[in-house]
């Protein structure tokens, strides 16, 4: 596991679960495993505020990260409580595969990056490769860029994790 900072960046919060049925209405999985909603009119938002192009460009490196690796990248942007680690390590849990996972989470507000990995990717996705992943993030964070930063950590670990 490794942890930095995060000097600027935006949030929302992410739904988690495992189950398709257990999705509300207007949400499902993507291929990429990714959880993605839809607002009915007049509803407020509750999905981060990025743009469709932002979350296409995640998406993709989600997908790309993981075909590379043979790790299931996930990540997360919320709140993570006073333990940082063991929340991460929570939501890693609730995470399709959590074994063959591995989860960037980002706390926006208490301006910190972990990555965690399932054990059965433990050896690859170590605290070298963690920390790799947290520099990069950091820069683009710094530049105001939360996407750019999470898409530079994904193309960094799953690079290395692959040549592990």
């Amino acid at each position: 596991m490794a942890s930095g900072e995060v000097a600027t960046g935006r949030h929302a919060g992410v739904v988690e679960t495992t189950s398709a049925a257990a999705l509300p209405v207007g949400t499902v999985i993507t291929n990429s495993g990714r959880v993605s909603a839809t607002r009915f009119p007049g509803q407020a938002p509750t999905t981060p505020p990025f743009t469709r192009e932002e979350l296409i460009g995640l998406d993709e490196a989600l997908k790309s990260a993981s075909e590379k690796a043979l790790v299931r990248f996930s990540v997360y942007v919320g709140e993570l409580g006073t333990d940082a680690v063991a929340d991460a390590r929570a939501v890693l849990l609730r995470s399709p595969e959590p074994a063959h996972g591995a989860l960037i989470a980002v706390s926006p507000n208490s301006h910190e990056v972990v990555v965690v990995s399932g054990v059965a990717v433990a050896d690859r996705v170590n605290d070298r490769v963690a920390q790799l992943g947290v520099t990069a993030a950091v820069t683009g964070f710094r530049q105001g860029d939360l996407i750019d930063g999470l898409i530079a950590a994904l193309r960094v670990m799953s690079t290395a994790a692959a040549a592990s």
